[in-house]
């Protein structure tokens, strides 16, 4: 769980933009808390696993799409600091990696790989988290995706919303 740092090393990354609204940031921030929170307790103080736990099938799983979730996320989220070079303005298409299929490439990654968390975990809470992530990433690449739509004239109308071939 701790080894997701796409919360710490993404802004750092990132070129000036927008800034985040205090209102906006204080949310994330209590919620990323209160879900440390919660899957650390539930993991250390409830969570029990057989002695062959690291092997089942489901573990192995999920940690396999723990693994290509956060590859997904972090090969998008690079696309996407790289759309623009140093001085350009202008909004872009982005393309390249699951862009291709989905207009939330980035949010598409992050699920699977809470979903994947989820599975290698098996515990309520991690499952609560994945639904969480898919809700509100779900809802977020809606907008970009329709904000996509009217922006460009030729975004591919192929791609969907943030599940390839799906949604």
């Amino acid at each position: 769980f701790l080894v997701h740092c796409r919360a710490l090393i993404f802004p750092l990354l990132i070129r000036a933009g927008k800034p985040t609204p205090f209102f906006t940031f204080v949310l994330a921030l209590l919620f990323c808390v209160y879900n440390g929170y919660l899957q650390g307790r539930s993991l250390s103080n409830y969570a029990i696993y057989p002695s062959g736990w690291l092997k089942d099938p489901c573990f192995i799983t999920g940690i396999i799409g723990w693994l290509i979730g956060m590859a997904i996320n972090i090969h998008s989220d690079h696309i996407l600091r790289n759309l623009r070079k140093p001085g350009e303005t202008g909004y872009k298409i982005p393309r390249g990696g699951m862009f291709e299929y989905v207009s939330g490439a980035n949010f598409f990654g992050e699920i699977v790989e809470w979903f994947g968390f989820a599975l290698a975990c098996c515990t309520i809470e991690s499952l609560s988290f994945a639904l969480c992530t898919l809700f509100i990433l779900g809802s977020r690449a809606k907008q970009h995706h329709q904000w996509y739509l009217e922006k460009f004239e030729d975004y591919p109308k192929n791609r969907k919303i943030v599940i390839p071939f799906v949604y």
